[in-house]
């Protein structure tokens, strides 16, 4: 009886001393999950890139301060297991780490830092531009951010250079790409549009170990953080995988209503320019369409669709989403057009009456408005957040000098609401005073 009271003893000393010696395991590997600036960066490169083609032999481009490339270890990677409610576990996600967190988190009470991630595709003369999206990211956003950048190779030592610079704010990583399509439709596909806009629907393929993703357009300015927009992945029910404004709030002046030959969504169709993707729902699901009875995933779906409509479309990638999304409405979150504000809403008279509201929370100056003198307004937001450095005094200084350009420009329609270019500005500027200084 002493012998097996004995061996009782020693198997509960083994598992008690194994279990101690776990705890200590998930204590440091939580502890290297949230400190630094982030880790490594979340890139894969697609299945073309590998197989041969273009690019075939250049991965996934330079990568930006602390985020050195190495063998991916997904299990130690715990941002990935970190609970929300539009988050779905990868397949090659091993499970033991997930668990170990979710039970213990709380206990040793050590949160990992989620990096919001931010796309962007860089073609010709898009470097200050660019440059100026990004500064306005990092000036408003609170949780820290993740950047991919996709440019053509002669704008990457550009790119590094200034990104490097600001490497002090230790509040960002980034990663550069290069310019790549699958190899046998590469001529159609960089031409499609503008050069390299049609990149954007490749980033769920090539950005294979992002699970969620913000996409916008180059003449992009935020002028509030990241993070209110990134929230709305929360409101995702379970068949949205992806979030855009309408093209048009007014059908009057609608252009897919009016001139489109091709399905469209909704109304008036939706503007690419602000994307906002869960891109593991995306690369899992399987999409109706008009080409076949059989549903095809994100992948398979883009080539027969260029070749059934590139005849028909003129806004090259933006069309083919909102084909997509003709055949799959229940697979989009609409936002109002506040998060993407564009001269259509105030040059013919005020259509947005969210921003009316509230204010522009995105502004979008595509048409060239930020170079040119057709919507002054626009370009004196362009140019005040351009010539911004990151001191606190520089933002600071930033609201009144402004307002006495834009109320130079109230001969415009755009200009006779100055105010509601600066009424969200104003509070996002007064919000980053009002966070503790590590917070900024």
């Amino acid at each position: 009886m002493r012998r097996y009271l004995r061996i009782v003893v020693l198997c509960l000393a083994c598992g008690f001393c194994s279990l101690l010696y776990a705890f200590s395991q998930l204590a440091v590997s939580l502890e290297e999950g949230a400190g630094g600036r982030g880790g490594k960066p979340q890139a894969a490169a697609a299945s073309w890139l590998t197989g041969g083609g273009r690019g075939g032999s250049r991965g996934v481009g330079s990568v930006g301060p602390a985020a050195h490339p190495g063998p991916s270890d997904r299990c130690k990677d715990f941002s990935l297991c970190y609970w929300n409610p539009y988050w779905m576990l990868p397949s090659d996600v091993c499970g033991m780490n997930c668990f170990w967190e979710a039970a213990f988190r709380y206990s040793l009470n050590v949160q990992p830092i989620q990096r919001m991630h931010l796309a962007v595709v860089a073609c010709g003369e898009r470097l200050e531009e660019t440059v100026t999206m990004l500064k306005s990211a990092i000036i408003f956003s609170i949780r820290p951010l993740q950047f991919h950048i996709f440019a053509e190779d002669q704008l990457h030592d550009s790119f590094k250079g200034i990104l490097d610079s600001w490497s002090f704010l230790q509040t960002f990583n980034y990663s550069l790409y290069p310019i790549t399509f699958p190899s046998e439709n590469a001529a159609e596909w960089k031409k499609l549009f503008k050069p390299c806009a049609s990149q954007r629907l490749f980033l769920p393929l090539i950005l294979k170990e992002v699970d969620s993703l913000l996409y916008v357009d180059t003449d992009i300015l935020f002028l509030r953080p990241v993070d209110d927009i990134w929230s709305l992945l929360k409101k995702f029910n379970s068949t949205q995988i992806a979030a855009m404004a309408p093209e048009h709030e007014e059908p009057r002046i609608g252009w897919y209503n009016r001139f489109a030959r091709h399905p469209y969504y909704g109304k008036t169709g939706v503007n690419s320019g602000v994307m906002l993707m869960n891109m593991t729902r995306m690369r899992r699901k399987y999409f109706k369409n008009d080409m076949t009875t059989v549903r095809l995933r994100w992948g398979d779906i883009l080539m027969p669709l260029l070749k059934k409509y590139k005849l028909n479309i003129t806004w090259g990638d933006q069309d083919l989403l909102n084909i997509i999304f003709f055949h799959n409405p229940e697979s989009l979150f609409v936002f109002p057009c506040q998060w993407n504000y564009r001269p259509d809403h105030c040059i013919y008279g005020s259509n947005c009456q969210e921003a009316e509201e509230e204010g522009i929370f995105i502004l979008h100056g595509n048409r060239g408005v930020y170079h040119d003198d057709k919507q002054p307004a626009f370009r004196a937001i362009y140019e005040a957040l351009r010539n911004c450095s990151f001191k606190d005094d520089s933002i600071r200084s930033l609201l009144k000098p402004l307002e006495l350009e834009l109320q130079k420009t109230v001969h415009t329609y755009c200009g006779k609401i100055y105010k509601i270019f600066i009424k969200q500005l104003t509070k996002s500027i007064q919000d980053r005073y009002d966070r503790p200084p590590k917070e900024r």
